[in-house]
């Protein structure tokens, strides 16, 4: 299976740089621009959409879809990270709200996460397990998935089996990652340990 994993267009919270996760708001007229541009970059051959059930994400997939016109399939196991407390912050503000768990970096422990929100790890195996049910049920032999940044970084990761960059990879807001023979995830579980650890 050929997976084409896509970020949501642009909101006004990425606009402003601030933590998004769990919120749900919509595209800004940018990221409607985004979304319209990449579809005309689309393959003919996709044959079934996967979208996270957040509003950003089922918008872009709308305009994706519209020369498409299929069927799209709404999966909770592909909705973005929920960062708790940091959620509508920026950096900043996070840095000045919460300053004991901004010096924890908290966002970026695997096995603890904000108060209220989801651990790497967390977010890894609920990841991990929507890939295989998703694998498993389809059909498909080019699957469009559209869903958010962090999903994106978690999805190429297991991939490759390799973290050593999950930190520094970043997919933007209206661009995409194709990924090739996707069932090789099966084939390994999500980590247990922390593979974010150096050496």
């Amino acid at each position: 299976m050929r997976l084409y994993v896509v970020r949501h267009g642009q909101t006004q919270a990425n606009a402003e740089h601030r933590y998004l996760g769990a919120l749900d708001p919509e595209l800004t007229e940018t990221g409607r621009e985004q979304a319209a541009a990449l579809r005309l970059e689309l393959p003919d051959s996709i044959d079934s959409i996967v979208v996270s059930p957040l509003l950003r994400a089922r918008q872009t997939a709308e305009i994706l879809n519209y020369r498409l016109n299929m069927p799209v399939q709404l999966l909770d196991a592909f909705r973005e990270r929920n960062v708790g407390v940091f959620e509508g912050l920026t950096q900043d503000e996070a840095h000045q709200f919460y300053p004991q768990l901004w010096r924890q970096n908290i966002t970026r422990q695997w096995d603890i996460g904000p108060p209220q929100g989801e651990s790497i790890s967390q977010v890894v195996t609920r990841i991990h397990q929507g890939l295989t049910t998703l694998v498993a049920a389809s059909a498909a032999h080019n699957l469009l998935l559209v869903g958010h940044g962090f999903v994106a970084k978690t999805i190429r990761a297991l991939a490759r089996q390799d973290f050593s960059d999950f930190f520094d990879w970043q997919l933007g807001n209206g661009h995409w990652l194709v990924l090739d023979n996707i069932e090789r995830i099966l084939q390994h579980p999500a980590p247990g340990q922390n593979p974010l650890q150096k050496g």
